[in-house]
């Protein structure tokens, strides 16, 4: 079995299966090369053989233990029915919904596949030609996330604009919620029908939701998800993302029923493992794997501080199921040489 996928079947190894969060991306020239050959950065998600080669980049360039597919959570809004545009330097914009009116424009979860179908091919495409021993990840937005740019139209500081709909119509609000759950379900279960044998859930805005309301709209959307996908495709993994949990992450890992845990970097990793590892097992519970959660600026910094942080994080997690990861994404200025340097400090 691959080292990943014997982490998050509850293996504790002794050298860590390492893959890093937007590894494809800005920060490597050659990803940077295929952007400006795409166009744009839709047509670099939608034309299968371009996305393909964007996920292999890092591969080839490292040598990590997974490969995450490249593509956008702001896909299924797409396919939706909802406008979507990247604007260079800015970052997405969508023609935004917050009321019933916007939500009538939607379109019913069966039609989503005429925009995603080549989504599902570069998935299909990775399946045959990543190395044997390199686990393939798909991945969606988690519903809440997902909803707070439909909602604003584009990101937002405190994602005030979903926030306001959900307190003032909450069952306007979770008519959009629940129509994102079952939309990513079907998403999620194509990638995985195309090859992909882990899927991860990047909820990451949940921090911004007040505890009742993290429940209703961060844990129940993600539990609702892993356990259609657990019917429809038993054994296959899946990791949840709940950015900004804090104190609540135990509670997610517990009641989503997900494979694994992603931790920001603000979480410590001593009180995850105590919280959250099988050997901090509750009655009924069997625990999770965990990933992260190192800071990613330490990409741009280097030196020894990258080195000694790496290797204490290792050390800390021996004898528990952990993959290593970033507690968010790599950012567009950090060094190649740097991410050299964590693999040798993470692999010894």
């Amino acid at each position: 079995m691959k080292q990943l996928l014997r982490v998050l079947h509850g293996e504790a190894l002794d050298v860590p299966p390492i893959w890093l969060m937007r590894q494809a991306g800005r920060y490597l020239p050659e990803y940077r090369a295929l952007r400006e050959q795409a166009g744009s950065f839709l047509d670099l998600c939608y034309t299968p053989e371009l996305a393909e080669e964007v996920t292999l980049q890092p591969i080839r360039r490292f040598g990590f233990d997974a490969a995450i597919l490249f593509a956008d959570i702001l896909l299924v809004p797409q396919a939706l029915g909802q406008e979507l545009r990247f604007v260079e330097g800015e970052g997405p914009r969508l023609k935004s919904i917050n009321d019933a009116v916007g939500l009538s424009r939607l379109k019913p979860v069966d039609e989503i596949d005429e925009v995603l179908a080549p989504v599902y091919e570069t998935v299909a495409r990775l399946a045959k030609s990543l190395p044997s021993e390199v686990t393939l990840i798909g991945f969606a937005g988690a519903p809440w996330t997902v909803a707070t740019y439909m909602v604003a139209g584009r990101g937002t500081p405190d994602q005030g604009p979903a926030r306001n709909w959900m307190y003032r119509d909450p069952a306007g609000f979770a008519t959009l919620i629940d129509l994102i759950t079952e939309a990513t379900i079907h998403y999620l279960s194509r990638q995985i029908s195309a090859g992909a044998e882990v899927v991860k859930l990047f909820d990451s805005w949940a921090g911004s939701l007040a505890p009742e309301m993290f429940t209703r709209f961060s844990i129940d959307p993600t539990r609702k998800i892993v356990a259609a996908l657990k019917v429809r495709h038993p054994g296959v993994p899946v990791i949840g993302f709940p950015r900004g949990a804090g104190a609540l992450y135990p509670e997610f890992a517990a009641a989503t029923g997900v494979a694994a845990v992603a931790l920001d970097s603000a979480v410590p990793l001593s009180w995850a493992r105590g919280a959250m590892s099988p050997e901090a097992t509750q009655p009924g519970w069997p625990g999770v794997a965990l990933q992260g959660n190192l800071d990613p600026m330490l990409m741009v910094t280097g030196g020894s501080v990258l080195t000694e942080t790496a290797k204490r994080m290792v050390a800390a997690m021996q004898g528990a199921p952990y993959i290593f990861n970033f507690g968010h994404g790599i950012t567009p200025d950090a060094n190649p040489a740097h991410v050299e340097q964590l693999l040798r400090s993470v692999r010894g």
